[in-house]
């Protein structure tokens, strides 16, 4: 491999635009010499990078209003690891969880638990009409008792 191969690429970019004091748009991925920063911390309305905080945040690790990212933590999160209010994720943390591993008061998913749930082992009327009125025929049809 060589050595510019090797090295990791740093971008950076910050809107002129600013709301409240943030840029409306923040970029940053990479390493950068100038601020020291071993990986690229994007804040801003709108950010995407390595980390990244803002309205909108999408990255490796995620936090905001929106969030989408490996880690993810926010209003709407979207990740592998998914914490707030209402998630889609790996593993689901929340308010309303929907993952492989689904913890919330409304909790949907492979392995759940909840205040309410439906998941392969439970089905609670209060969750399968949550989840139907988010996303209507999503749910799989329920199982009849001899095959439980």
């Amino acid at each position: 491999m060589t050595q510019a191969a090797k090295q990791k690429r740093t971008v950076r970019y910050r809107s002129k635009w600013n709301v409240l004091g943030l840029p409306l748009i923040s970029i940053a991925f990479g390493p950068d010499s100038c601020t020291k920063q071993s990986i690229g911390l994007a804040r801003g309305i709108i950010a995407i990078g390595d980390m990244a905080t803002g309205v909108i945040a999408i990255g490796g690790v995620a936090g905001g209003a929106i969030a989408i990212g490996g880690v993810s933590l926010g209003g709407l999160a979207i990740g592998g690891i998914a914490v707030g209010g209402l998630i889609l994720g790996g593993i689901a943390v929340g308010g309303i969880a929907c993952g492989g591993v689904a913890i919330g008061h409304y909790a949907r998913g492979g392995a759940v638990i909840g205040t309410y749930a439906v998941g392969t082992q439970r089905r609670d009327a209060e969750a399968v009409k949550l989840f139907e009125t988010i996303s209507p025929g999503s749910l799989p049809p329920e199982r009849p008792a001899a095959e439980k």
